[in-house]
């Protein structure tokens, strides 16, 4: 059975699964869907139109679904969206979307917010997400499956993270990082690949080669990086892992490339 606190305020409007657990001193108000098996340990404050999966647990302080703290926001009703088995720490912040981003925030399933991390408006949260403490997502964002960020990171609004990418704790992320790529730096610059995170997630050893070969040919000094493209996807057409940076730079973006240094 629902188990909620009697200092827990609910709202007419809210929707709670029938073993959701809600903790003392949480206030939820709002239109707001919470799936079956989550918990909320105590003052966990939600509002808006905020959806929430099934598994999730949120901790002491988290603010999920207030307005967003972007000035153009003008109480339209844009919404949050959080998937499955995430756990969400004391102190995160998730903000809905807004009018110019999509009207929608969303974050995936399996993914873990450490303690005082943020996800901005309109950002799109793959799973499997690791934000460590105080990592921060600005506005407009994409973080692809099994990214990790590290503490006290800050992301730059309108920037992709590419799939099993790893952002390095106290860096500052202003361009897009590629897939499999470790970036580091004040103003961060590409380092080369993730190769720690590929081994523990069970890349095989031909295809790290694969992407460790097709990694040197793109960001060689020599001819332009169009040129370099054409020349991996010739020799590595069939390699998903490569094909999957490809198709992250050809992507559109409001964003520049994360480069290695002097390039």
């Amino acid at each position: 059975m629902t188990r909620i606190h009697p200092t827990a305020i609910i709202g007419d409007g809210v929707q709670i699964a029938d073993d959701v657990i809600v903790g003392a001193y949480c206030v939820l108000e709002g239109d707001i869907v919470i799936g079956p098996g989550c918990e909320l340990k105590s003052h966990v404050v939600i509002a808006g139109r905020t959806t929430i999966g099934r598994g999730n647990t949120i901790f002491p302080f988290a603010s999920i679904g207030h307005v967003p703290q972007d000035l153009k926001y003008h109480g339209e009703p844009s919404r949050l969206e959080i998937g499955d088995n995430n756990r969400i720490r004391e102190h995160v912040t998730i903000n809905p979307g807004t009018e110019g981003g999509g009207m929608l925030t969303k974050v995936g399933s399996n993914c873990l917010l450490m303690v005082g991390s943020h996800v901005g408006h309109d950002c799109l949260i793959g799973d499997n997400v690791i934000l460590a403490n105080n990592a921060t997502v600005a506005g407009h964002c994409v973080i692809e499956e099994f990214a990790i960020l590290g503490g006290l990171s800050a992301v730059h609004q309108f920037v992709r993270i590419g799939a099993h990418a790893f952002l390095g704790g106290m860096s500052g992320l202003e361009n897009d990082l590629i897939p499999f790529g470790t970036a580091v730096g004040d103003r961060a610059s590409l380092q080369g690949l993730n190769l720690v995170g590929l081994k523990r997630r069970g890349f095989d050893r031909e295809q790290i080669h694969g992407v460790r070969k097709a990694y040197r040919m793109l960001f060689a000094t020599e001819g332009t990086l169009q040129e370099r493209m054409h020349d991996v996807e010739e020799e590595f057409g069939a390699d998903v892992c490569v094909q999957r940076i490809l198709e992250f730079i050809r992507a559109s973006s409001h964003r520049a490339l994360c480069l290695p240094d002097g390039r």
